[in-house]
């Protein structure tokens, strides 16, 4: 055995078996949980759904706290309708997924654009990978541009705006653009001009 091999063996490796179970996070009964995973497969996921109507009415059947005026585009996701919360008039794009197992919070006039994943969990990766959870709090007017990951306990601030692909852990704050990368803030969204027409800034 090489001097690697014998390092690998003194890693501690958990037993998954052991695990706490993946029903912690569910809050409603095995029948509600299946049958809400029937619902979101014929009428949110589906890409031949093209009603933003339909698509918002069975959210909110499930219990989803809706406002007036969100668009909700095909082939979204969303775990747990009954933790999901969106402020009236924001876009859902196409393909986004709310992995919502502790409660996520929209503002409203929230864009949240094509194939962005959400997800409030994660796992205690040194003790028995229980499930961890920690809500997302976006307030209004935010844009999170495309394939962006939103991890559990980002606190998105007012008119905040996320660059395509970036992942946003922690706090954000207000008007401030980041790119993708290591977050850093490159500027402030809106500013004061002179009356000149300064135009949209490129992320």
């Amino acid at each position: 055995m090489n001097h690697d091999d014998s390092a690998a063996t003194e890693v501690p490796v958990i037993d998954l078996s052991k695990a706490p179970g993946r029903g912690e996070a569910w809050d409603r009964s095995r029948a509600i949980v299946y049958l809400w995973a029937v619902c979101e497969l014929l009428f949110v996921t589906n890409a031949w759904q093209v009603s933003s109507t339909i698509r918002v009415r069975v959210l909110r059947a499930f219990g989803a706290e809706i406002a007036e005026g969100v668009v909700f585009r095909p082939r979204t996701r969303v775990k747990f309708p009954w933790k999901l919360h969106i402020g009236a008039r924001s876009w859902i794009g196409e393909g986004v997924w709310f992995h919502n197992q502790d409660h996520i919070y929209v503002g409203n006039d929230v864009v949240i654009s094509q194939e962005s994943f959400l997800t409030t969990g994660s796992h205690a990766h040194r003790r028995d990978m229980a499930l961890l959870t920690r809500p997302i709090r976006i307030q209004p007017g935010v844009w999170i541009a495309s394939r962006c990951i939103v991890l559990g306990g980002a606190q998105l601030g007012t008119s905040a705006l996320i660059g395509p692909n970036s992942v946003v852990t922690g706090t954000v704050a207000a008007n401030m653009v980041f790119r993708a990368g290591p977050m850093e803030p490159v500027g402030r969204r809106f500013r004061e001009t002179d009356g000149a027409d300064v135009g949209d800034q490129t992320l």
